[in-house]
């Protein structure tokens, strides 16, 4: 090896040879693993977008060699060029290593997060977790993260000492090779890849996404789209969600389309057509006999609790059984499938309510009640408690913030901090030894936090597993045991509700009480690949159950959490709810900035479309196909998505211009 690299015009060319191989190692390996994942040339559900056809392959694969050849080049040259590294193996080495060492692990990084979420999964999605603090959301993965530096650090310790290693056994000598940087060849790479880049979303949607699936393709596209953002709108002609009119500010993808003035802003659905939509109802008092109010969310609920068995055991009895004597609603629908925004929903009856709108602890409060909230949570997360007057109006206030000596979980996050019901209840206890406390109209808040992520905390009973699935193992290979872990949280949490309701009973509260349940949303174990919640439009993610002790409570259509507000205070008064038929709007991410939107029309009837994308599903069917090509009442669910969507954006600034 001494001799090998002594200057030769054959041996000019093992750049070439090194570039050609790393491309075809590394490239086989991230096709099989996004086909693998996505279906990327064989399809399946949410992927109607497959690569499938011999043009649509040729076309994808000319994007995908240009781009992965201009990054491998492009490190290169930085090699060569901005660290002068221009001889014998070293420049050879460090090309081969960094090259093959970054990429493997951004695949392993990429397809590890996608193995627990969709590819809806952003930054934005990610500090949803935290409750809008991404900061929060590191921290509540923060062991994964330690693992990861310290892995990270161990193998840069060792990659410095082979280094050393190499370069005392087989010195550089002023007679070996110097390489050339190929400048030119990369000049070339950027012009046909940019090229590339414009004419393949005309060319084919098929290939643009699949593309987009790929990491040269994607880290390319990323820097093309912020060069060509030539009207300063957010989006460039390169993106996933191209500017069609890029000298034109009003007009890009999720633009405000403004109805009526025969201009698409938004690029969906043509001109938008404004429909009816329900606004926050005002404040509301309660006067007369005013009954208790017990309203018990139970975390990550899924609307199919109530009737589920696990090796004939019911799920949640009790929660069966009032049902069977009061009324069920299920599945009802989280809009967005985070906690933050159900429970600002839930208590505001509103998509996004306004810090100070009407919500029930502000006119529960004026209305003569006593508050309490006994949460496992931290009610401060996400300002759920600023934005609906929570911790204001609560006379007596206890949530996971305050019992976090007691919390679960040694996790410094504060969406992580769980407290067992036994400690909530044993709070609520102490405050309620006295029969004259119910003197007074109360409203009661609970929230039960043990069916959270990862399902099992120490003290928790087995009753539906006898082998809990640590958090470390939870992977796609274990679902059978993590729905397991799962619905034996979901029973432990029905087991604290019984114990509450037969306290209720027990002091004579429970006749005298309108008495509500509901999860806050789904969650997802492997069903279709995704874990979780919030990052995928399906029944699972965004459907849980309402379930009252009040009987007579129906409806024609579907539920959403905003419409929990005016059914429970209309149960206060002892009327019977009026639930208008509806569609129910859910969205990926914020209501303005979307990922993906969907409708829910009745108990099944799911639309759901990808705007980064254009993917259109009826999931119920689990059908999908590109939002452009599709006729007749696929086409028609579609266009009353985007207008309930565009039209509910109105809404809301309605909304808050009245608050």
């Amino acid at each position: 090896m001494k001799d090998f690299f002594t200057k030769s015009a054959m041996l000019r060319k093992l750049p070439c040879g090194v570039i050609l191989a790393l491309m075809g190692v590394l490239g086989v390996l991230e096709l099989a693993l996004t086909d693998r994942k996505y279906g990327l040339f064989t399809g399946g559900f949410g992927q109607s977008q497959a690569v499938d056809t011999l043009t649509e392959r040729f076309i994808f694969l000319l994007g995908y060699i240009s781009s992965m050849a201009l990054l491998i080049l492009a490190i290169w040259w930085v090699i060569v060029r901005l660290f002068r590294n221009t001889k014998s193996w070293p420049p050879l080495y460090f090309l081969a290593t960094i090259v093959a060492a970054t990429y493997v692990l951004l695949l392993t990084v990429t397809f590890q997060l996608h193995q627990y979420f969709s590819d809806t999964m952003s930054f934005a999605l990610m500090a949803n977790l935290g409750g809008g603090s991404l900061t929060d959301a590191i921290l509540f993965v923060s062991n994964e993260i330690f693992i990861g530096i310290a892995g990270l650090a161990l193998g840069l310790i060792a990659y410095i000492h082979v280094f050393r290693k190499l370069a005392r056994t087989f010195p550089v000598r002023a007679s070996h090779v110097t390489w050339p940087a190929y400048g030119r060849l990369a000049i070339g790479l950027t012009v046909s890849t940019l090229a590339l880049a414009i004419a393949v979303p005309a060319a084919s949607t098929d290939a643009q996404n699949g593309l987009n699936r790929t990491l040269a393709w994607g880290l390319f596209t990323e820097a093309a789209d912020k060069i060509t953002d030539f009207d300063n709108d957010g989006y460039g002609w390169i993106s996933s969600m191209p500017d069609r009119h890029p000298f034109n500010s009003s007009r890009y993808p999720l633009a405000l389309d403004i109805p009526g003035n025969g201009i698409d802003e938004d690029g969906y659905g043509g001109d938008l057509q404004l429909v009816p939509m329900v606004p926050q109802p005002p404040i509301t008092l309660i006067s007369g006999k005013r009954p208790h109010l017990i309203l018990i969310v139970m975390e990550s609920a899924r609307y199919d609790a109530i009737g589920k068995r696990i090796n004939g055991t019911p799920v949640a009895p009790n929660l069966e059984a009032i049902a069977k004597t009061g009324s069920i609603i299920s599945p009802t629908f989280s809009h967005v499938g985070f906690t933050t925004a159900s429970l600002k929903s839930l208590f505001g009856g509103a998509l996004q309510p306004e810090k100070g709108s009407p919500s029930l602890f502000r006119e529960l409060k004026s209305s003569g009640y006593e508050i309490a909230v006994f949460s496992g949570q931290p009610e401060d997360f996400g300002d759920i408690s600023e934005t609906v007057g929570m911790r204001d109006n609560a006379d007596i206030f206890i949530d996971g913030e305050k019992l976090k000596d007691q919390r679960a979980f040694s996790n410094g996050a504060q969406g992580s901090i769980l407290v067992d019901e036994k400690h909530i209840l044993n709070a609520f206890a102490d405050h309620y030894q006295r029969p004259s406390k119910w003197a007074q109209p109360q409203f009661l808040y609970f929230n039960f936090q043990s069916p959270h992520f990862p399902y099992y905390h120490m003290g928790m009973p087995l009753n539906l597993t006898d082998r809990p699935l640590p958090r470390s193992e939870i992977n796609a290979g274990n679902r059978d045991r993590l729905q397991q872990t799962y619905w034996n949280a979901v029973h432990y949490s029905d087991q604290q509700l019984g114990e509450l309701v037969s306290r209720l009973k027990r002091d004579g509260i429970w006749d005298n009480s309108v008495v509500v349940i509901t999860g806050d949303h789904g969650e997802d174990l492997f069903e279709d690949g995704f874990l979780g919640h919030g990052h995928h439009i399906n029944v699972r993610q965004n459907g849980t159950f309402l379930v009252t002790n009040r009987p007579g409570l129906t409806t024609d259509g579907a539920i959403g959490m905003s419409d929990y507000r005016a059914i429970i205070l209309s149960l206060l008064k002892a009327e019977k709810p009026h639930i208008a038929a509806k569609p129910v709007l859910m969205t990926v991410g914020d209501l303005e900035r979307p990922t993906q939107i969907g409708i829910a029309e009745g108990a099944s009837n799911i639309t759901s479309l990808r705007l980064d994308t254009g993917e259109a599903c009826m999931v119920e069917k689990k059908q999908c196909a590109n939002a452009r090509s599709l006729t007749g009442d696929f086409r028609e669910r579609v266009d009353r998505l985007i207008r309930i969507w565009g039209s509910a954006r109105w809404q809301n600034r309605a909304d808050s211009k009245q608050n």
